[in-house]
């Protein structure tokens, strides 16, 4: 199959987002709209109004009752979908394991954003990596082109892997900017989605009775559980079948789990996810003269792509894992702990220095990237980077 030629449009992160959900045109949309991620679904509230879908829309009283409308719906086999940030997904923290729990292919899109307290509106991956253990899948987009799309391909994740699904765009730095995408025709992201899930629940279709959401005790429960996990293990080659179709459907070279730069010969190397990729890359390859230094970009962080990670950075002396996000148990930040445990077993390994930056959507300067080069800290265990007043903190 040839690929198919889309139109460049300029589009912001969240306008991209609400065209593929008119292109897709789900059953259900159920959203409590929340900065920085309320413009997908006012945009898409009006395609509903103009009846460019068919959309049953539910504005709802909050972010905990969106989920649970979509939980329902989607046990009712409809395709599902929602967006939040920060505080609105805290607050769906109960219903994300109930989702995941049903196995409903229910899809997401999360504005990243940081938690109060402080308030903040403002980006960072505190909130993603809150519920980073709820069981669903979380992509992480690169630019507006990478949100538009993982939010199409995330359909057919979500439906043949039967796990909800997370795509995560850094708020306002993806959210609101501007860029030219491709988009492309209607007929074609239709197409590529089908029809909706074809083998999940429909408890209003007849057919055999079912129960959904029943007790289970210390009988039961552990084997639901492990087979939420065994899910998991398999959505690897979901994930990876999935994007490899809609490369060759829509021409593009989306990488499914890890996209390195510059790492065949890198002795030492950043390792990332989100929207400072583009950055960090050209920070590389100002530094490519003197050093042997490349990049890895994580874009999918549930399942976690251990064996990826581990080729990417085998050779490696050095790896600076750049994160948005801090576990608060003084080890560092979630991105940092689950690299070291990607390679604690590997005889070789690289040492691993964790900076924790960009925190309430404090700006990256190329100033910081090239100061950890020059002084690489490759005894350290946790930096913070761009801390002002450090002693001054209580």
């Amino acid at each position: 199959m040839s690929a198919v030629l889309g139109r460049r449009v300029g589009l912001t992160g969240n306008d991209a987002v609400a065209l593929a959900w008119r292109q897709i045109d789900p059953d259900v949309v159920a959203a409590y709209p929340i900065t920085p991620s309320t413009q997908i679904v006012e945009r898409f509230s009006q395609y509903v109004a103009d009846g460019e879908v068919q959309t049953q829309f539910l504005a709802v009283e909050s972010e905990h009752s969106a989920i649970s409308a979509c939980v329902g719906a989607s046990a009712a086999g409809a395709r599902v979908m929602t967006a939040t940030s920060s505080q609105g997904l805290a607050l769906m923290h109960e219903i994300l394991y109930v989702a995941s729990g049903l196995r409903l292919p229910i899809i997401m899109v999360v504005g990243n954003r940081a938690l109060s307290s402080p308030i903040n509106i403002h980006g960072d991956h505190s909130d993603t990596m809150g519920s980073r253990d709820a069981g669903w899948i979380q992509l992480y987009c690169r630019d507006v082109q990478d949100a538009y799309d993982r939010t199409i391909l995330a359909v057919r994740i979500a439906e043949r892997a039967r796990l909800p699904v997370m795509v995560c765009l850094d708020g306002f730095t993806l959210t609101h900017s501007l860029e030219p995408i491709e988009a492309y025709p209607d007929e074609e992201v239709q197409e590529f989605v089908g029809e909706g899930p074809a083998d999940g629940y429909a408890l209003l279709g007849g057919g055999e009775p079912i129960s959904v959401g029943p007790l289970a005790l210390p009988d039961s429960y552990m084997e639901f559980r492990r087979a939420l996990a065994a899910a998991m293990e398999r959505a690897r080659e979901v994930i990876a079948v999935e994007t490899e179709a809609f490369n060759t459907r829509f021409g593009r070279a989306l990488p499914a789990f890890v996209e390195k730069f510059e790492m065949d010969d890198a002795e030492e190397a950043f390792l990332l996810m989100g929207s400072y990729a583009d950055m960090v890359r050209d920070a590389v390859a100002r530094w490519r003269r003197a050093r042997r230094v490349g990049m890895v970009r994580l874009v999918t962080f549930r399942p976690f792509p251990a064996e990826e990670v581990a080729r990417a950075l085998g050779r490696i002396r050095h790896v600076h894992v750049l994160e948005r996000a801090d576990t608060l148990s003084t080890l560092g930040g979630p991105l940092g702990i689950e690299i070291r445990a990607a390679l604690y077993d590997r005889v070789v390994r690289p040492a691993v220095t964790d900076v924790v930056f960009g925190l309430g959507g404090r700006e990256l300067t190329d100033g910081e990237i090239d100061g950890l080069l020059r002084a690489p800290g490759a005894g350290d265990r946790l930096r913070y980077l761009g801390v002002r007043q450090e002693g001054g903190c209580r």
